[in-house]
């Protein structure tokens, strides 16, 4: 008899979070999402709880017999971080602890320093030049030092996310107007440089993936997405061919006025601290998922573009005819 297992998705109302959600119930999980507004259509099967990840008893509440909690919250548009992030964290580690979950962060680049530029690998070392950085290698110090008490843990790390569930990105926030057509990309960085990319039902894909196979991973584990590595060449082409328009232009994006705006603007000012991030290739070593996964990773650039921007109302809905979003079971 197969015994249905559990998740817990913290933050299911987010980009990461919702392709989570139903990349696990694909893989036949029990999907429970703990959020402070249930999503009222898109997300069948899910058993919603509200609550306030920054309050210990509604996350406690909320995981009561979870295998898995997948910590995918965030505050929205970069606010508050030095008062919310690792509170929110502490209150999982706790629930995890005491349901002998595992916890599993979607992480990010901001935790590692020009050292470890241009190549990063699960062993890079972890000097981050930012606030936010700093805070992230903090909750990755909290993810081990929790094994000691028997909590067991699982990061995947990523590039900028992009996918059909417009969210608090790069691409949906920074490259495009969202609800007009494209006539030109506001590329953050100089477009020979290579970039990394998450498309983001890939990464729900590849943590159900995994999740798939809990008992193989180390009881502190960690994993690099590969994604899309692109230069801004690569992915100005892209939207040429999903749009059907050769003329986009190649925009820059306009960092003098983030920077006149950020004494004002608490989002504008966090992703001034982040423009390093463009200044040089990055790219994300995915040789211990693939050998662990099999390549079948990735959905074609095409394709992952033009749902990226049917997401954000850029393209009509129309255009998903020709998109092949794989589903992998």
């Amino acid at each position: 008899m197969t015994i249905q297992r559990t998740a817990l998705v913290i933050g299911a109302n987010g980009g990461i979070g919702q392709e989570t959600c139903a990349a696990l119930r694909r893989h036949g999980w029990q999907v429970r999402a703990l959020v402070r507004t249930p999503l009222k259509a898109g997300m069948n099967g899910i058993d919603w709880h509200t609550g306030d990840a920054m309050k210990a008893e509604d996350v406690l509440r909320a995981a009561a017999g979870v295998d898995v909690i997948v910590h995918a919250v965030n505050p929205p548009g970069y606010r508050g971080w030095e008062r919310l992030v690792l509170p929110m964290l502490d209150n999982t580690l706790a629930a995890a602890k005491a349901n002998r979950a595992r916890v599993v962060l979607p992480g990010t680049i901001y935790n590692y320093g020009a050292d470890a530029f241009p190549l990063l690998t699960e062993a890079s070392p972890q000097h981050p030049c930012t606030r936010k950085g700093e805070i992230r290698a903090e909750m990755e110090r909290r993810l081990r030092n929790a094994s000691s008490e028997g909590v067991r843990s699982l990061v995947l790390r990523c590039g900028d996310f992009f996918g059909p569930r417009a969210g608090n990105n790069w691409f949906a926030q920074g490259l495009f107007q969202a609800g007009k057509p494209v006539r030109r990309i506001q590329y953050p960085g100089r477009y020979e440089l290579g970039h990394a990319w998450a498309y983001l039902p890939d990464v729900g894909e590849t943590l159900a993936r995994l999740l798939d196979r809990e008992h193989e991973l180390a009881n502190v584990d960690s994993f690099h997405f590969g994604g899309h590595w692109l230069d801004g060449h690569a992915l100005l082409d892209a939207v040429r061919r999903v749009t059907g328009e050769p003329a986009i232009r190649a925009g820059a994006f306009p960092w003098w006025m983030a920077r006149l705006a950020s004494p004002f603007n608490e989002t504008l000012r966090e992703l001034c601290k982040m423009r390093y991030l463009w200044r040089e290739p990055i790219r994300l070593d995915d040789a211990k998922l693939r050998a662990f996964l099999g390549d079948d990773l990735y959905t074609p650039l095409d394709d992952a573009v033009r749902a990226a921007l049917i997401g954000i109302d850029c393209l009509p809905p129309a255009a998903a005819g020709s998109a092949r979003l794989i589903q992998r079971a």
